[in-house]
């Protein structure tokens, strides 16, 4: 089984062990990722909400040679941060142009970018709004996917691609919790779906997600968050412990009872995407492999058809 996480924000610091700025554990990346390649995990896409991040994204996939790749552009609730580079905007973009012209065989996509209503307290809906245009900018010189992101934005979102459809070839709406309505509507302007835990919180969440055609699915965990949690409708769907399935989520314990062998509570990583598969396989009534070889082709296709990889 081959699986992709195409959501992982890696370069947030409890992956270091570190909380709140303070270090609980030991650094255990190595662990993490050993646990992630256990689970059939080949890839891993690193999320850039920032400029910042983005090239903290690109050095963790250069320590990483074959398995983790990059995403490089600006979360919509980071869009302040653009109004108050030092040197502008177009310094600020040319910045992102810069490291994807300097990093071609690690960055796979542009994004994290989109609209997020949800936390205008961050980034108003202006700055938010000029800056996701920008991106378009990123994607059409340079030839590379969309990674997206929509939160509540009573359609400007949809309005926005559809005016600027001509200008990518291909994206994903990551950890996708709309209507089915809006379902719809980003699958006729030929999107594909990224489903994570956060996807999967409701009876309503799972009843969209079985109207997710097969060939425009894609998976992710977006951890350290959006971990399927007990109080989830999909958590019902997943295979119980010691029923003898190939894989089985490895035991949590809280920072402060830290083991390499366990994961940490609360912090959701790239191994539990199999948790992900196991909802979606049965809402879609298939077996986790062959639902996983469409998924895998679908993200190869979207994200890894013009880089060399060893998946």
């Amino acid at each position: 089984m081959k699986i992709i996480d195409i959501g992982a924000n890696l370069t947030d610091p409890v992956f270091r062990g570190k909380y709140r700025g303070k270090q609980a554990h030991e650094d255990d990346m190595v662990y993490i990722l050993d646990r992630a390649r256990s689970a059939g995990v080949v890839g891993m896409m690193v999320t850039g909400g920032s400029l910042h991040e983005s090239k903290k994204a690109i050095e963790l996939c250069s320590q990483q040679q074959g398995q983790l790749f990059a995403t490089v552009g600006c979360h919509p609730t980071r869009s302040s941060e653009v109004d108050h580079y030092p040197e502008g905007a177009d310094a600020y973009f040319a910045a992102l142009r810069n490291l994807i012209d300097s990093n071609k065989d690690k960055v796979v996509a542009v994004g994290e970018c989109g609209l997020d209503y949800d936390r205008l307290h961050f980034s108003g809906k202006e700055s938010q709004n000029k800056y996701f245009l920008r991106h378009f900018e990123l994607t059409e010189t340079t030839g590379l996917p969309l990674f997206l992101h929509n939160r509540n934005t009573g359609g400007d979102f949809a309005r926005i691609i559809k005016e600027n459809r001509t200008r990518f070839s291909n994206g994903v709406v990551h950890s996708f919790t709309g209507t089915a309505a809006e379902l719809r509507e980003l699958l006729d302007l030929e999107l594909y779906i990224g489903i994570n835990g956060c996807s999967l919180k409701t009876e309503e969440n799972l009843e969209v997600a079985k109207l997710i055609p097969v060939d425009r699915l894609m998976i992710e965990t977006d951890c350290p968050y959006c971990e399927i949690r007990p109080t989830h409708a999909s958590s019902k769907l997943l295979n119980p412990a010691g029923s003898g399935e190939e894989w089985e989520a490895p035991e949590t314990k809280r920072k402060e009872r830290w083991s390499s062998e366990c994961m940490v509570k609360g912090r959701n990583e790239p191994c539990t995407i199999r948790s992900v598969l196991q909802v979606m396989a049965k809402l879609h009534n298939t077996s986790e492999e062959k639902l996983a070889v469409h998924i895998f082709e679908n993200t190869c296709n979207v994200f890894f058809s013009n880089i060399e990889h060893s998946f």
